[in-house]
């Protein structure tokens, strides 16, 4: 009688133990999936915003994909893939470099330079010539021991055109 109660408390505890390491490795590994694609991220608006800012000019774009004069005068086009969930940086048709993969979503929005009245906020554009602010606004997650965990619920900044 002694040996069945030890054996089921005994049995109690393994199981409590095990999910309490399933439980801390799972949160582990999304803490370390949170990192890395927040790294990512910060990494890649980074590095878009400072050639954003650098642009002769936009010309040419849609929800996917941004094409610019760069300051040489060459191209430098971003392109989102919705099939492959990547972000890639062209630059002069040779020079290819994937920024971000796992992208769930990912949008361009093109605005001009002048603010609304009421809002303050740059006024929206449909033509690429009077383009002086470009919104980028992207989601990117991982699936970790079959959970999908996001970074954030959304990555989003307005980088403005200095030139001209």
């Amino acid at each position: 009688m002694e040996f069945m109660v030890a054996s089921v408390a005994g049995i109690i505890f393994l199981t409590a133990f095990m999910m309490f390491f399933w439980f801390s490795n799972r949160s582990f590994a999304s803490l370390t999936n949170y990192l890395d694609l927040d790294q990512a991220t910060q990494v890649t608006l980074d590095k878009m915003s400072r050639e954003i800012r650098q642009v002769n000019k936009l010309t040419a774009c849609s929800s996917t994909n941004l094409t610019f004069e760069d300051y040489d005068g060459g191209t430098l086009q971003y392109t989102y893939d919705p099939g492959a969930r990547t972000l890639t940086r062209n630059k002069g048709n040779t020079n290819t470099t994937t920024l971000l993969t796992s992208c769930d979503s990912l949008q361009f929005s093109i605005f001009q330079r002048t603010p609304d009245t009421n809002t303050f906020q740059p006024v929206s554009t449909s033509t690429v010539t009077n383009t002086k602010v470009i919104e980028l606004t992207w989601n990117c997650s991982r699936t970790i021991l079959g959970g999908k965990v996001n970074t954030e619920s959304m990555q989003s900044a307005k980088v403005v055109i200095r030139k001209k």
